[in-house]
């Protein structure tokens, strides 16, 4: 039977496309979308697990404050003034609307605004945190990429026994070894404490800035070229890049437009690992250089049991890792082009 022109137009009306689902269409909205609910929710989780724990340290905030000579009647006037004598529910509330309204409430140790008190040791920090990240990306990157083109040879077997070495000393003792290099014993062209006037920042000092950046620089170093260093071995030995040889194509060309952009993915959730830890590792190296950041400002909030600072700092700290996340599985995403194919 001859198959009419009808005939063909109803079975292509037939066979129709599969719509595929929407998170499927749009990986990277359905990730920003999926990860952001989750980073609210942890965030909310993080609140009440910081509200708590400070609510239940023995003694309260007034008593901190006014001391053990006090009156009762001093005490009772204080919990009031701070709150103190509402239902934990109602003082939650109360504090996570100030977060959301910028009313942040006041330093019991000072007086000052929490945010006023915090400002300048958060810009400390992230100068500390996106100069050391930086520096340390860029080192780890390179000397990983270096290793894996020498493979074998007496640059890769030195950098990976340095770097082995490194993972395994705590970050004040890098601290306190490049402070007897630089400041003390063998020589002084650094300052050995990071103190900054009040007033200014840490950029308006910049040599202050030195050993606490080489500090983390050395501490997260390694762990980049390690990653990078593995990723990229993998890559060379890939058939792609034997295929590109094959085809004459020029090593630089190979390196540059085959491997590094198929080995840099990996790395970078490395990268982002590093970043979270420097929001933690700040909170030493700024205590051994007596660095005015926010990792120092978070011991004397705790030594002082200012508990409106405590609160503000750790919640800081953690959408600082909730959008670190975030941002580090962004951009592998995007450095990934096979991922954002809809299957």
């Amino acid at each position: 039977m001859a198959v009419t022109v009808v005939d063909t137009v109803a079975r292509q009306e037939d066979v129709s496309p599969v719509k595929l689902p929407w998170h499927v269409r749009r990986p990277l909205l359905a990730l920003v979308t999926r990860r952001g609910l989750a980073g609210i929710v942890t965030l909310f989780v993080v609140s009440i697990i910081i509200f708590v724990a400070t609510e239940v340290l023995p003694g309260n905030a007034a008593y901190a404050v006014l001391g053990h000579t006090t009156s009762p009647a001093h005490l009772h006037l204080l919990e009031k003034q701070l709150g103190l004598d509402k239902g934990i529910f109602d003082q939650y509330g109360s504090w996570l609307s100030g977060l959301f309204t910028g009313h942040l409430g006041h330093s019991l140790a000072s007086g000052q605004g929490v945010w006023r008190l915090v400002e300048p040791q958060l810009v400390n920090s992230a100068q500390l945190v996106l100069i050391a990240g930086v520096v340390g990306t860029i080192i780890g990157v390179a000397a990983g990429a270096i290793a894996a083109l020498r493979k074998d040879g007496w640059f890769d077997h030195v950098t990976s026994v340095v770097a082995l070495a490194v993972t395994a000393l705590p970050e004040f003792v890098v601290a306190i070894a490049l402070i007897t290099l630089f400041a003390t014993l063998v020589s002084h062209v650094l300052p050995a404490v990071s103190i900054v006037p009040p007033g200014t920042f840490a950029w308006d000092h910049p040599k202050v800035l030195v050993l606490p950046v080489a500090t983390l620089v050395i501490v997260i170093v390694p762990y980049t070229l390690r990653m990078m260093r593995a990723s990229m071995i993998e890559a060379l030995e890939s058939d792609y890049v034997e295929m590109a040889r094959l085809k004459g194509v020029k090593s630089w060309r190979i390196v540059l437009f085959h491997a590094l952009p198929n080995s840099i993915a990996p790395t970078i959730q490395v990268i982002g690992l590093n970043f979270l830890y420097l929001a933690g590792g700040i909170v030493i190296v700024e205590n051994v250089f007596n660095y005015p950041g926010i990792g120092q400002g978070l011991i004397n909030a705790v030594s002082n049991r200012d508990i409106p600072v405590i609160q503000f700092m750790v919640i800081l700290l953690a959408a600082f890792y909730v959008v670190v996340n975030i941002v580090t599985d962004v951009i592998a995403l995007l450095a990934t082009p096979r991922r954002r194919i809809a299957r």
